[in-house]
């Protein structure tokens, strides 16, 4: 097997989990002071900090909450939402480095082993347990044993990034089934250790107006994507919602779909799902026709296990499943509210970037460490954590109790950000279309 697809065990290094911890609450969120706000030091992202965190609220009864859930005799599986590629971690460190700083952290195979073998060797003395897709067991047994030391363990249970700040996905059950396990496990050693699942939630939000910095943003989406220019009079919503659209006509014309400008968005992107997943069914005769997520597993599986396979048919699979993945990923959550916050704008814009704009080290560097438009807040709160011991429900259920509790904490930060003023707001063009 190759380096990406196998599993090594981490070996964290103290020494340089210390010494990182520093270097990314400097470098990787808030930035050099005397520098950050200085004009040209404030356009070097490290300077700066490349994630540009200039302020962190995390309350003392929410951080006190979390450290109650970790240590000794508990063995702990803490879940926060996923929003922004990068900042991700960085944000999670810093989280961890209060109350639990040897947490071990799940990390795509890419990030772990796919950058050579001396970063591999970088990240395994961070402690990142490398995600194998379609072999986790490794990793899960290694979470299960490092959980049983009382250091905790921190999994993101949206999966991948959604850019959707404001809404918590549905969750896999990995966490719960990882805390039973360790239970199970430790009641077998003659232990009855403490089983958790601590959820956190952090929404960032820009400390000014950054309108104007969102439709250079767009500009440059615009040129990248040969879209024509937008007039200046379109509102920044409105442009990119014209990017999104003309996106989804491309996607329309690629796929065979006659496209219907006078249908909502909404539903012509269904529209082309069901078309395009119906071509799926038909390259894979074991997919089943009725469920769009089993055929989606089913594609990821034949790409993964029948490497020699007509090189044409790969190609169709490869193509349909990932266009897929790309065209439902505005979901549910853009279409729901009248009102649409810049910060909500920006995930628009930088999903588009993710998912369409490459070939350039510009974007290549985005896709790795997006830039955000301006200066920012993280409000960051630990709703309970869901104890395991005495829990009846299954995998499946714990984890819909921990989204309830997720998207009620970060329901309460917005109602709190709107309320003081500090949220600015647009109509939402996927609403009113």
């Amino acid at each position: 097997m190759s380096r990406l697809d196998t599993f090594v065990a981490p070996e964290p290094s103290v020494p340089l989990i210390k010494a990182m911890t520093v270097v990314n609450r400097v470098l990787m969120l808030r930035g050099v002071l005397g520098f950050r706000d200085i004009p040209p030091f404030n356009r070097i992202a490290g300077l700066r900090g490349i994630a540009n965190i200039r302020h962190i609220d995390f309350p003392e009864a929410d951080r006190a909450r979390l450290a109650a859930a970790c240590g000794q005799g508990k063995a702990t599986f803490i879940t926060p939402n996923h929003p922004e590629f990068f900042t991700d971690w960085m944000i999670d460190k810093e989280i961890a480095s209060h109350v639990c700083p040897l947490a071990a952290f799940w990390a795509t195979n890419g990030v772990v082993n796919g950058l050579g073998k001396a970063a591999q060797k970088f990240w395994l003395a961070n402690n990142l347990i490398a995600q194998i897709p379609g072999n986790s067991q490794a990793a899960r047994e290694h979470s299960v044993s490092w959980a049983l030391t009382g250091h905790g363990v921190l999994l993101h249970p949206e999966g991948s990034v959604g850019w959707h700040g404001d809404y918590v996905a549905p969750l896999m059950p990995g966490a719960a089934e990882m805390a039973l396990e360790a239970l199970k496990r430790g009641r077998e050693a003659g232990r009855d250790p403490d089983a958790w699942i601590a959820p956190i939630v952090w929404k960032l939000a820009f400390t000014r107006d950054v309108e104007a910095d969102l439709m250079r943003e767009c500009a440059y989406v615009e040129r990248s994507l040969k879209i024509e220019p937008t007039p200046r009079s379109i509102a920044l919503p409105d442009r990119v919602y014209r990017i999104y659209e003309t996106l989804l006509s491309r996607d329309e014309e690629k796929n065979g779909v006659q496209a219907d400008r006078a249908a909502p968005f909404r539903s012509r992107q269904k529209r082309l799902i069901e078309a395009m997943h119906d071509r799926l069914c038909e390259l894979l005769p074991e997919a089943t026709p009725s469920g769009r997520g089993d055929t989606m597993r089913s594609a990821r599986r034949f790409l993964r296990e029948n490497s020699s396979a007509d090189p044409e048919l790969r190609k169709q699979v490869k193509s349909l499943s990932e266009t897929i993945m790309r065209v439902q990923r505005v979901g549910d959550f853009a279409f729901t509210s009248k009102a649409v916050t810049q910060e909500g704008i920006a995930e628009h814009i930088k999903r588009i970037r993710n998912d369409y704009c490459k070939g350039t080290l510009r974007d290549t560097l985005n896709r790795f460490m997006p830039q955000p438009a301006g200066p920012r807040r993280a409000h960051i709160r630990v709703p309970e954590p869901l104890a395991m011991n005495d829990y009846r429900g299954t995998p499946t259920e714990a984890m819909a109790e921990i989204r309830r509790r997720m998207q009620a904490a970060l329901d309460e930060i917005n109602d709190g950000l709107h309320a003081g003023g500090f949220s600015k707001t647009f109509s939402n063009p996927f609403y009113r279309r």
